[in-house]
């Protein structure tokens, strides 16, 4: 490699990223020392490493990677021991056919070449990448399979050939990736679907899904059923949907995993929803509320008694926001209990009902027994029919505060869905006390975003405020190695809070549609979703392509 760096020593000097006197003292320095001249043009020079490598090259004609921002595949991570990756400072990327892509410090290695092709039975194909880009990268792939401990594996004692099959250290490993790649990547779902030719893995990251690679068609059954073994299921039954948990410890954290089967016409598809312990810990302020908005929702909460309703689709964070409210309200002189199905997180202090309805547990069941256990506070997961509502509606009129999710597009709608399930109009009025519809928009990556200024036509078309006639500095998304180049990372909340006045208490007694009651709403100070979104674009924390792509 030295020789190939010394020969690019004209071009460096001709592409000005060093003075020629400052090259002949690293010539000087390596030929002294025995000191790698890339080393010594990196640390005597002050020549950034990343700029070097992706100079020569281009100069030699093989490709620089930046690892952080290559899709690394886990089949091919798997296929190469990390003694021999870090023997030879290589690392596997991906497939290309019947060939490896292998990143190499030294694409000019050639027993590196022939071990690799010997070891994996694959034509390599080099590319260059930095020593530390390298360095960093078989640690973080290698070592997240050797930390993943299990909690809560009950393999059976009688297992099949294919059980044998799947406790081999190449299937485990590589379900050990692909879980902790998952995890690192901060996915909140993981998805392993069979397809035709193949089986593709796909990451749910802030909300929207990414394929992250295809494995084999033939290890198929051997990753399903590793996943099954470890959340407990029957490994027998592929005919059926199945239901099942697990516990793991990733890097010192503790995660827990629900785990789900679907029977599909190539093979069953397994989900599995990432609960990382610590994140349920939040507490309001954490989730991105307003000033004003979290002042009119904490006017609810604190009350002594009264429904909450937190409204939204599925995946808008409602059970979050439920959650962080009772980690604020609760101390060890009230009496919280919970009902909900399933129990997706394990909160100190509160006790926790799980719904079983095979055994006639039902949320409607569950709620009477809560009701004979004195509660002050009832948190119930979703009021899905018209018998858990009416129980619910009465407990918020005889004294308790109930806490419960319902799915509307929006905190009006809530009431017409109530009246919808058979309540009767003048005892929502009385019991509920606030309906809160929320959203969760993808923020922003802080590293990349890039201010801008948005034509006033797309400004119009989004409905976004405009005040005098100069154009607002807005921000819109890059993307970058921080943010797996999506120029998004992490979520931000977006919430519509509507206390119950006496003017929409009336509107409920008449029947009043979702639209008039909004209107009021709004006259009385309402903050819609979209406001809420463009105020956060302004705040630069979001897009206007995010907002309306999911408030509109």
């Amino acid at each position: 490699m030295s020789d190939i760096i010394e020969r690019f020593g004209a071009f460096l000097v001709k592409a000005e990223l060093i003075t020629e006197p400052d090259y002949i003292d690293c010539i000087a320095v390596h030929r002294l020392t025995g000191v790698p001249l890339s080393r010594c043009l990196v640390e005597l020079a002050d020549i950034n490493s990343s700029v070097l490598i992706s100079k020569l090259a281009e100069q030699i004609g093989i490709p620089f990677v930046d690892i952080s921002d290559a899709k690394v595949n886990a089949n091919a991570i798997a296929v190469v021991p990390e003694e021999v990756c870090r023997k030879y400072l290589v690392l596997p990327l991906d497939f290309d056919g019947n060939k490896l892509v292998v990143a190499m410090v030294s694409p000019d290695n050639l027993v590196a070449g022939d071990d690799l092709k010997m070891i994996t039975g694959y034509e390599i194909i080099p590319v260059i990448a930095t020593k530390e880009d390298i360095e960093a990268n078989i640690g973080r792939y290698h070592q997240m399979a050797e930390t993943l401990s299990d909690e809560d594996l009950n393999p059976e004692e009688d297992l099949s050939e294919l059980t044998s099959f799947t406790e081999e250290a190449p299937i485990v490993k590589l379900v050990n990736v692909i879980i902790s790649q998952g995890v690192e990547s901060r996915a909140s779902d993981i998805h392993v679907e069979p397809m035709e030719k193949d089986l593709r893995i796909r990451y749910r990251i802030d909300g929207v899904l990414q394929e992250i690679m295809r494995s084999p068609k033939h290890v198929q059954s051997a990753i399903i059923s590793r996943l099954k073994i470890m959340a407990g299921m029957d490994i027998a039954e592929t005919r059926k949907p199945q239901d099942g948990r697990c516990a793991l410890t990733i890097r010192g954290r503790g995660v827990d995993f629900r785990v789900a089967t679907l029977p599909t016409v190539y093979g069953e598809r397994v989900v599995l929803r990432v609960l990382e312990k610590d994140s349920i810990m939040l507490n309001l302020n954490d989730l991105g509320f307003m000033p004003k908005s979290l002042e009119r929702f904490k006017k609810a909460y604190t009350s002594p008694y009264g429904a909450i309703l937190v409204t939204g689709p599925t995946g808008s964070g409602k059970s979050t926001t439920l959650y962080a409210t009772l980690n604020t309200i609760n101390d060890e002189r009230k009496n919280i209990i919970t009902v909900e199905d399933p129990v997706e997180y394990r909160l100190p202090g509160i006790n926790q009902v799980q719904i079983n309805t095979k055994a006639g547990l039902t949320f409607a069941r569950g709620l009477r027994a809560i009701l004979r256990a004195s509660p002050d506070i009832i948190m119930i997961g979703e009021i899905r029919d018209k018998e858990t509502a009416q129980i619910a509606i009465e407990a918020a009129l005889t004294g308790h505060l109930v806490l419960s999710t319902l799915h509307t597009n929006d905190a009006p709608s809530a009431i017409s869905r109530l009246t919808e399930m058979g309540i009767a109009p003048f005892l929502i009025s009385s019991a509920v006390a606030c309906v809160q519809a929320q959203r969760l928009a993808r923020r922003l990556c802080p590293e990349c975003k890039e201010e801008y200024q948005p034509p006033a036509s797309a400004l119009k078309n989004s409905g976004f405020p405009i005040s005098g006639e100069e154009l607002p500095i807005l921000y819109r998304p890059v993307g970058c190695g921080k943010c797996n180049n999506t120029g998004y990372k992490g979520r931000v909340g977006l919430y519509e809070i509507m206390p119950m006045s006496e003017k929409i208490e009336q509107l409920t007694v008449d029947r009043a549609s979702a639209d008039d009651i909004r209107k009021v709403a709004i006259e009385e100070g309402l903050r819609t979703l979209k406001d809420d979104g463009f105020e956060k674009i302004k705040m630069g924390l979001t897009s206007i392509e995010e907002i309306m792509r999911v408030v509109v």
